[in-house]
């Protein structure tokens, strides 16, 4: 079937709220590749969201599912536990940044696990507030809407949110908000607004996902842990795209050399597999009661098994490394080309979570959302799949899988390279 008649059966059959930023349909995946009906390739610079970091059908993951799959698909860890929740838990535990014993939940989506980081900060502290940052995206329920710091398209019509959550501006020094303006806001927020101990958590993407992959630095990251600690607040960090090796490390709260009281997780942790967790200090885990805490397919087995093999990938392949050398290349094609083009601006990367912000002739306050448009459109007629985000709608992000084999990367930035002298 083609894509032009199954793009009229999905207008039909599937509401429109339910965006696609491309209209091909894919039947098969291989890696860093994907094919339509039609029989059309596409380089994959996108990773389902950067969902299959360890590449579309790895051998082991393959493998790990299938042989979970002999033995049953699903009994609810609630009803009859199994051993493959248990052994993700004690890995992800161990592997989460900072010294103190931790312990891990799963759940099915990311805003199920910041749904949960939020249950369980609310418990431990025994406050309501919650604080988060302009331009972070942490889901489309009503709480992580709520926390999510984009209104079109995120929060147009669906309000009104749950209270007691409140926004202060992300760092990003290229739109002209400097670290001391974010945490100036932050203490001008306890001043007018909210007491710091109503506060229960404040909540962070180290790398903003969505909102234009802006990093938030390591002396960023520490200043909000001081503050954090100074006022009884807990530090939630939302790793849900950034994690599992994307920006060179594990958890790109590495970098900082902090330790969150409670982290996010899901997206690449099961290669394509839905699951998702919130790793957090023991004793703050502990603090919901017994049955306030889960889900029927909160840590399915299938998802348990993939989640270790993809550990077991990461480790064996090298891929925090392979990020890394991913970014880089990346980059040096990206700045080649900002040589010779005005509308290129600032180039960013942390290990493979690599972006490029179109603007209009050289200057920074005026966006090109048109041409980003144009980019990711011309660029799948040509077979690349790109994504697009940012606050202004006006950054292309690249999230290829950490897998892909360097001439199939190399082939992707060259269209890329075609693409953008095309659309200047």
């Amino acid at each position: 079937m083609t894509n032009e008649t199954l793009w009229s059966k999905r207008e039909a059959a599937v509401p429109r709220g339910v965006g696609s930023m491309h209209p091909v349909f894919a039947v098969r995946a291989l890696n860093a590749e994907i094919w339509d009906g039609e029989g059309h390739r596409y380089i994959d610079f996108a990773a389902g969201i950067a969902v299959t970091n360890t590449g579309h059908n790895h051998p082991k993951v393959k493998a790990a599912v299938a042989a979970q799959l002999d033995n049953f698909s699903h009994v609810c860890f609630q009803v009859t536990p199994y051993e493959s929740y248990i052994s993700l838990a004690e890995k992800l535990s161990a592997l989460a940044p900072g010294p103190s014993p931790k312990k891990t939940i799963f759940l099915t989506t990311g805003a199920e696990a910041v749904e949960n980081a939020v249950k369980i900060a609310r418990a431990a502290t025994g406050r309501p507030g919650v604080i988060a940052f302009s331009g972070g995206f942490h889901g489309r329920t009503m709480m992580t809407m709520a926390l999510t710091g984009k209104v079109a398209p995120y929060k147009t019509g669906f309000g009104p949110f749950p209270g007691d959550v409140w926004h202060v501006p992300f760092p990003a020094p290229y739109l002209g908000i400097s670290e001391a303006d974010s945490l100036n806001a932050l203490e001008a927020l306890f001043k007018a607004d909210v007491e710091a101990t109503r506060i229960a958590a404040i909540i962070i993407e180290p790398v903003q996902g969505e909102g234009g992959f802006y990093a938030a630095s390591p002396a960023f990251l520490k200043s909000l842990r001081a503050i954090c600690d100074a006022n009884g607040i807990l530090l939630i960090v939302d790793e849900i795209q950034s994690g599992f090796a994307r920006t060179g490390k594990m958890f790109a709260t590495e970098y900082a050399g902090i330790e969150p009281d409670l982290m996010t997780v899901a997206k690449a942790m099961a290669g394509g597999l839905p699951i998702s967790g919130v790793i957090g200090k023991a004793d703050i885990m502990d603090a919901p009661a017994p049955g306030g805490l889960g889900g029927t397919y909160g840590g399915s087995p299938l998802g348990c098994v993939a989640g270790l093999a993809v550990l077991d990938v990461i480790e064996s392949e090298n891929l925090c490394a392979r990020a890394i050398e991913i970014g880089d290349k990346i980059v040096r094609r990206c700045e080649a080309l900002r040589q010779s083009d005005r509308g290129i601006g600032e180039i960013r990367t942390l290990g493979a979570m690599t972006a490029m912000e179109l603007i209009q002739d050289g200057d920074p306050s005026r966006a090109d959302p048109d041409r980003t448009k144009r980019i990711v459109s011309v660029a799948r007629e040509k077979g690349l799949l790109l994504l697009s985000c940012g606050v202004r709608s006006n950054v292309i992000r690249f999230l290829s899988p950490l897998t892909i084999p360097f001439e199939v990367l190399d082939e992707g930035l060259d269209i890329l390279a075609d693409v953008i002298r095309e659309t200047a």
